[in-house]
């Protein structure tokens, strides 16, 4: 039997344990609270983990471009959301074709990508749209009630769309601020007489506070299938609940108090998400990770009670976990240190 211990670094490792919890447990929540949940696959991009957990009890996946939903098409899965602003004739017409294979979903913030999605969709086949509002999170979405209906207006006077409600992403422990939103939007459709069967609300760090939101009929998560650094800061999880982690190598130890591992921005990412640091390192808790270049982690040592010595190998639990799926082409998992197999990440690289 290999072990992860043989494997060359740097490289990502998946506790299959681990992860199979942290799949049950956040399934388990939603389906106790009775809503729908649409895990987002682009922190694995890995078709046989989206099925797993299709099979624990989710409903459809959730993917960010085309491409992405390609692949998950070819694989089998037949209800996609993509939640990102589609423009382009050839991401149109990809669209298109995709939406006569699969129940697809798609989402819109402004009347130019309603009206190119319009100028693409035809009544015999007609695209489901859900309006982007902007909750808190200050990215894309429409900043108002009025302007979501004003959309959804847009929408409905389009043979080829269907409005099928309304979506956001916010920024954590921001549920009053969404369900503001939702609730006061509803309220205008209503009036305006359009129907609003989907209200899709987001996020892993905080989705253990979904019932906080009661007007959303789904919620859309994906970094909880491994955790990360930053769901630990936000409460979402214990150290002990994140399945990915990144085995690095000692390269060299230049002072007493500076390391250089392995593992460079070709592998952890510049991505801090907040943080001073790049990653925690599990065997040394003091140590900070404080510069990458391409292939080098330099490591700050000055506050570790012990210090590593070349050639030792530790663990790194990143920062965020899915800008590390996307670095590497194959994903290795494991029970207790024992490989258990290796998965290609299928939509890696895929980013239009």
């Amino acid at each position: 039997m290999t072990r992860i211990d043989d494997l060359m670094t740097p490289v990502p490792v998946v506790d299959e344990e681990v992860m199979a919890a942290n799949i049950a447990r956040v399934q388990e929540f939603f389906d106790g609270l009775g809503r729908n949940f649409r895990p987002h696959i682009k922190t694995h991009k890995i078709p046989e983990l989206a099925e797993a957990q299709l099979v624990a009890g989710a409903r459809g996946i959730n993917c960010q471009k085309v491409t992405e939903a390609e692949v998950f098409a070819d694989a089998g899965f037949d209800d996609i959301l993509i939640t990102y602003n589609i423009l382009g004739a050839e991401k149109l017409a990809r669209l298109a074709a995709l939406n006569a294979r699969v129940r697809l979903t798609v989402v819109a913030d402004n009347a130019t990508v309603v009206d190119g999605l319009a100028d693409a969709f035809h009544p015999d086949r007609p695209l489901r749209i859900l309006v982007e509002c902007e909750t808190g999170a200050r990215r894309n979405g429409v900043q108002t009630p009025e302007a979501a209906v004003e959309l959804a207006r847009r929408i409905t006077a389009a043979p080829g769309l269907i409005f099928e409600g309304l979506m956001t992403y916010p920024k954590p422990h921001g549920e009053a601020a969404v369900e503001a939103f939702f609730s006061e939007t509803m309220a205008l459709l209503d009036a305006a007489g359009l129907a609003c069967p989907v209200r899709s609300h987001a996020g892993s760090p905080s989705l253990f506070n979904a019932a906080d939101v009661p007007s959303a009929t789904e919620h859309r998560a994906g970094t909880y299938i491994y955790n990360d650094r930053k769901m630990v800061r936000e409460g979402h999880c214990r150290i002990e609940d994140c399945a990915m982690h990144i085995l690095a190598t000692v390269v060299s130890c230049p002072t007493p108090d500076r390391c250089v591992l392995d593992s460079g921005s070709k592998t952890l990412t510049s991505d801090l998400s907040g943080f001073a640091d790049h990653g925690l390192i599990v065997e040394h808790p003091g140590a900070r990770i404080v510069s990458l270049s391409e292939e080098h982690g330099v490591v700050d040592l000055s506050d570790c009670a012990s210090r590593p010595a070349v050639g030792d190998r530790v663990r790194i639990i990143p920062n965020h976990t899915c800008v590390v799926s996307n670095m590497f082409d194959r994903m290795v998992f494991h029970r207790q240190g024992t490989i258990t197999r290796t998965l290609p990440v299928r939509a890696r690289g895929l980013v239009w």
